[in-house]
């Protein structure tokens, strides 16, 4: 298991990685540069959100820990972990095509809705590691 202690950090990889599902109580870290922009986190094991600029960005129900969040034009890539399966929403481009996979097996394509936003589950037994990318088709 990879928590994130410190909350939310960059990683050597360029990439960052956020979130704590151990907390038993709500924590959270404003203002963290990253790459020109601010983030804020929340998280314990009931929720992760994170937030680029004051804009949704991911949330989970319950708690995860995302390590190596990395997104560019068209794609999202992370890796997620957790105590139990949790339910993931992303903000991408709004009305648009995305196909996604986990741990390199498509599981179908999705259309985020007007505002954005894409949701789907994740298997997460025993705190194992999935690796997601969500790719606009």
């Amino acid at each position: 298991m990879a928590i994130v202690k410190e909350l939310i950090r960059t990683e050597n990889n360029g990439t960052i990685s956020f979130g704590n599902y151990e907390l038993a109580a709500k924590s959270k870290l404003s203002d963290f540069e990253y790459q020109g922009d601010m983030y804020k986190v929340k998280t314990f094991s009931e929720i992760t959100k994170l937030e680029r600029n004051g804009m949704f960005v991911y949330e989970s129900v319950p708690g995860t820990t995302v390590l190596d969040l990395k997104q560019d034009l068209g794609e999202m890539t992370f890796r997620v972990e957790g105590p139990k399966d949790a339910q993931i929403t992303v903000e991408l481009e709004a009305d648009s095509e995305y196909e996604i996979f986990l741990n390199d097996a498509g599981i179908g394509g999705m259309k985020t809705n007007l505002g954005g936003k894409l949701s789907f589950s994740v298997e997460l037994e025993n705190a194992r590691d999935v690796s997601v990318r969500i790719k606009r088709v």
